[in-house]
């Protein structure tokens, strides 16, 4: 070994080298945090990236009463979601779009959040939890994903709770168990109703239920029996636990547009032709109600969502009702909705009031497509609440109902996006992770 060799103990590093060692070190430790973040209930800042979104003020707020801020969205359930569904969209993996889901649902800072097509719960809870709120979570039969009602711990408590299903629920009395629910097609869906009390005022709280209607485009009947099932249910559950002076909202993925039976009954406006029309050609009975019905098409594995890219949505495997199969006539589902409180849309309310106040702040809403006369409930919804490749649309809405000795405000609503920000469609890399726009309002009660 020669005089000037060096044993390892005497080995020092270059500045060089150590700069090269410390760099290491910090892609290895960032690296690490990113991998624990999830559990830990964090939102990783540069995957959740969002269109920032703006509060509009619509009214001041009264001396006293009650007020809260809701929020309901459709996450667009991971174990829905299909490439050829969302040709244009550049984020469907879960990991792209996750991060951006829980930056939505968190920033509005709502006490209440309903939540529709939830599902990767061992990822969601955790974030939900750290940001204090407690929930509420129930699914149809055999279904992947279901519906979940958050609520701010320090300002909530739960006082009762009832699960809807729809295809269970009785509309008419009849001797036979089919006549007497009415239904056209054994959809899963659900309703989840919840009784909150508020932590500060025992005898204060609101009713609150959130929903996901049935899918398909063609089954305009169907939409209208749940949507009056929910509304009669909402109402009795009031009643039966002695809440009768407690507001009620209904909130989520309604599946109909402002210009569909569903939505004119809900609001109490009278049917259209057009509306009768599309009733009459969806009263069928679907071979999940009738085992003996000729299937006319490939049974799907899949009823959850639109696999038909082409948007046609015809119906299938169905045959035309008969009246011993106790389907609801357009009378009976008007008398369905009908001597009971008709729930008042928070945007449609608040919208209309930006645009014709004397802010005069100017709106983005789906009147003018649909053509709907301004004085039509229902035209001034927002633009578009769904926006994708294949279809652009209206879905989802915050629906009010006061009690008798009280009357609401829509205080402000969360500006929707527009169509510019969408296109070419959701979901899409630094606007939202789901396929639905997130809706959120400020009420107040007096």
């Amino acid at each position: 070994m020669s005089s000037d060799s060096k044993t390892p103990s005497d080995f020092r590093p270059t500045p060089e080298q150590l700069a090269l060692q410390e760099a290491r070190r910090l892609k290895k430790s960032k690296k690490h945090a990113q991998s624990v973040q999830p559990s830990s209930g964090a939102v990783q800042q540069d995957k959740g990236q969002i269109l920032p979104r703006v509060w509009l003020k619509v009214q001041e707020p009264h001396a006293g009463g009650q007020r809260f801020k809701l929020m309901t969205w459709n996450l667009l359930a991971q174990c829905l979601v299909r490439r050829e569904l969302f040709p244009t969209s550049d984020c469907l993996k879960a990991g792209e779009r996750e991060h951006m889901l829980y930056r939505e649902i968190l920033f509005p800072e709502a006490d209440i959040i309903c939540l529709q097509e939830v599902d990767r719960l061992e990822k969601l809870l955790p974030v939900i939890e750290k940001a204090q709120y407690k929930h509420i979570f129930a699914a149809g039969p055999r279904k992947k994903h279901g519906l979940l009602i958050a609520y701010r711990q320090e300002a909530f408590e739960l006082r009762h709770e009832m699960v809807v299903r729809y295809d269970d629920m009785d509309v008419r009395e009849a001797p036979i168990e089919s006549a007497r629910r009415g239904s056209s097609f054994r959809t899963k869906n659900i309703a989840s109703i919840v009784a909150l009390g508020r932590v500060d005022d025992p005898n204060s709280g609101f009713i609150v239920a959130t929903t996901h209607l049935f899918w398909h485009p063609r089954y305009s009947y169907e939409r209208a029996r749940q949507a009056g099932i929910l509304l009669r249910e909402v109402l009795k559950f009031r009643e039966e636990h002695g809440l009768s002076h407690w507001p009620c909202v209904l909130a989520g993925d309604f599946n109909f547009a402002p210009d569909d039976a569903g939505y004119s009954l809900l609001v109490g406006e009278q049917l259209t032709a057009d509306q009768e029309e599309l009733l009459t050609q969806s009263r069928v009975v679907h071979v999940s109600i009738d085992p003996s019905v000729p299937l006319t098409a490939p049974a799907s594995a899949d009823d959850e969502g639109d696999t038909d890219t082409g948007k046609k949505n015809a119906i299938t495997n169905a045959r035309t009702a008969q009246a011993d199969d106790g389907l609801l006539s357009s009378d009976e589902l008007v008398a369905l909705f009908t001597g009971v409180e008709r729930p008042r849309s928070a945007y449609d309310e608040g919208q209309r009031l930006l645009s014709t106040g004397e802010s005069n702040q100017g709106v983005s809403r789906c009147g003018e497509r649909l053509r709907l006369p301004n004085a039509r409930r229902g035209a001034f919804e927002p633009e578009w609440t769904s926006y994708t490749h294949y279809w652009k649309t209206v879905l989802d809405y915050i629906f009010i109902i006061d009690p008798a000795d009280q009357s609401s405000s829509v205080l402000s609503l969360l500006q929707t996006p527009k169509t510019d920000d969408l296109a070419p469609g959701l979901p899409k890399k630094g606007v939202s992770g789901s396929d639905h726009v997130s809706l959120a309002t400020e009420l107040q009660w007096k």
